[in-house]
């Protein structure tokens, strides 16, 4: 991967999207962990809409960890897999309560022992309440985004991160995440990017894109 090219991206996209931040509504690291563990497969405005009631009602990691499930699936509901994500949000408190007082933990490994919690949970936790860049968080427009500029060829979220560590410096991971999802949403979509209003259209080799707009 040519050095120049990744730099010319990463300052292309800075200078478009210069406010950088999630779109998920916290005031907290808790509250931040709750929505990113509802976000999966979901929308950020649903988790938004939903949590606004819900942070009123549950402000603890005990307040979950107690709560009965059927009540919080109910709170939850209009979220997709809202029953599992339920259990996992339960479970999850739990550990929070019975191994780090309560606490959310800013160790990568202490926040995959988590229930629901994976390595794009954990970064998104790490990189925006704790400003700890661990890694590179890839939910579905990272992956997508990735594929298409040629920062990678894999399709395993994992092998993405890996691949995006290597060839971009550890000071644009915290930000990467959020130019990239900006990006996504606003032009490079799936299924269709609307190449011809996208600021790297000259320079995007535009990887498995087979129609634009």
């Amino acid at each position: 991967m040519d050095e120049k090219y990744v730099k010319k991206v990463l300052r292309i996209l800075d200078k478009e999207y210069p406010e950088k931040k999630v779109a998920l509504n916290h005031k907290n690291s808790l509250e931040l962990l709750i929505s990113t563990i509802l976000s999966a497969q979901c929308t950020d405005k649903r988790v938004n809409i939903v949590t606004k009631n819900l942070f009123k009602k549950y402000k603890t990691a005990e307040n979950y960890a107690n709560s009965k499930l059927e009540e919080l699936q109910n709170d939850i509901r209009s979220i997709g897999l809202f029953r599992n994500k339920a259990k996992n949000i339960r479970k999850t408190c739990k550990l929070l309560v019975e191994e780090f007082n309560g606490k959310v933990p800013s160790k990568m490994k202490d926040l995959l022992k988590l229930h629901g919690v994976a390595r794009k949970t954990a970064n998104i936790v790490l990189s925006n309440w704790f400003g700890i860049a661990a890694g590179i968080a890839v939910d579905t427009h990272v992956k997508r985004i990735s594929f298409r500029l040629g920062f990678t060829k894999n399709i395993n979220p994992d092998k993405i991160e890996q691949d995006l560590m290597k060839i971009i410096d550890n000071k644009y991971w915290l930000e990467l995440n959020h130019v990239l999802v900006l990006h996504g949403r606003a032009v490079c979509k799936a299924p269709t990017p609307s190449c011809s209003e996208c600021v790297l259209n000259k320079i995007c080799p535009k990887n498995n894109v087979t129609k634009s707009n």
